[in-house]
């Protein structure tokens, strides 16, 4: 989950994002044969694949598809597969925003790896990138790289600050003393995300390539400008995305800087501000998202809320004093649905390790 700096992987700023303590659990054994046999308890339809034949993309697959891209590139990249069995279970709400493709993604490489390597000798870099090539190459859609590699390299009670330009990442410390972080689900399917997905990313590449051809110093994404060359946009849209996606950035180094000093107050205003700009500038909340968030900052204790993930649904994250968190949920609650005529979920979360083998 994406603490601050939404919209900014694929425009080469930072991002700050956590692993939580929901995700997906997988339980793999090896079979004699070349096959592969998927099965989630979430979905009912089983997925096969043989070693010995391509693998292709085949939409009655559904989510076994991102599951075929990992085994696709992993064989493709020379790696020795055995057949196994594999079943997973997710935690997660599926279609919330909660990067549970990219978790999928992370887990499936992982398991599959490890019948070769320990843990230790697994490279995350690269487990981060086969997620999100499969989401480029086999999937087809244009996504970053952060869900993937954050998922991949979390620590415990630290977020990661990541340059999505060259990949290094340092952690931060966020204990988050005497607050919640709440995740709060609007129940609303991300409907639109993809497609308006793609359209982002091609309104910031415009951007980028007007600001290029009339600076003097060329640069190599949207995060490396001020906001002086917003005077170089002449189009209305783009100059909105333009100037969330640089702000944004300075968003994140500023929030790393308040958590190191633990100051808790003030990244939740910039929880705050991010969200307005991703409502006024990137355009990509919607009224279920902005009004979770309305109502969450109307409540005593809740020192900041933002939509998290792709927007047009999905789910809102909350800083909340931990004395207030039930007071919280129970009216949030119960203002949203009267806005809206749906019921939400909250899920009070900690921060915890990335991919790894869980023991009994």
């Amino acid at each position: 989950m994406n603490l601050i700096g939404e919209h900014i992987d694929y425009n080469g700023g930072y991002v700050l994002p956590v692993a939580i303590n929901l995700g997906i659990n997988g339980l793999m054994n090896l079979r004699d044969d070349n096959l592969i046999y998927l099965k989630s308890m979430d979905f009912p339809n089983e997925v096969k694949v043989d070693l010995n034949k391509g693998v292709d993309y085949r939409k009655e697959d559904s989510w076994g598809n991102y599951a075929k891209g990992v085994i696709k590139f992993l064989l493709e990249d020379g790696f020795p597969l055995k057949g196994c069995n594999i079943l997973i279970k997710g935690e997660l709400p599926n279609g919330a925003g909660l990067s549970s493709s990219a978790a999928l993604e992370v887990l499936i490489g992982f398991m599959l790896l490890s019948q070769n390597q320990t843990p230790e000798e697994i490279d995350r870099t690269y487990l981060a990138l086969l997620g999100q090539r499969v989401e480029n190459k086999f999937i087809g859609v244009n996504s970053g790289i952060m869900d993937q590699f954050v998922i991949a390299n979390a620590k415990k009670d630290q977020a990661l600050l990541l340059d999505t330009q060259n990949l290094t990442y340092e952690y931060i410390p966020c204990y988050l003393d005497g607050y919640s972080l709440i995740i709060m689900n609007t129940n609303k399917r991300r409907e639109l995300a993809s497609s308006q997905y793609n359209q982002r990313r091609k309104e910031c590449e415009s951007a980028l390539e007007k600001i290029n051809q009339v600076k003097e110093v060329k640069v190599d994404n949207l995060c490396q400008c001020s906001v002086k060359d917003l005077k170089y946009l002449d189009n209305e849209i783009e100059l909105k995305r333009a100037r969330h996606v640089i702000t944004e950035n300075q968003r994140v180094i500023q929030a790393s800087e308040l958590l190191k000093n633990n100051d808790i107050e003030g990244f939740g205003a910039l929880l705050i501000q991010s969200h307005n700009s991703l409502k006024n500038d990137y355009e990509v909340t919607g009224f279920e998202l902005d009004t979770i968030v309305d109502e969450a900052l109307k409540i005593k204790g809740c020192v900041g809320a933002r939509m998290t993930g792709a927007g047009f649904g999905g789910c809102a994250i909350a800083l909340v004093e931990k004395s207030q968190v039930k007071t919280f949920k129970d009216q949030v609650s119960k203002s949203y649905y009267e806005k809206t005529m749906i019921e939400p979920f909250f899920y009070e979360t900690t921060i915890e390790d990335g991919v790894k083998i869980l023991k009994n």
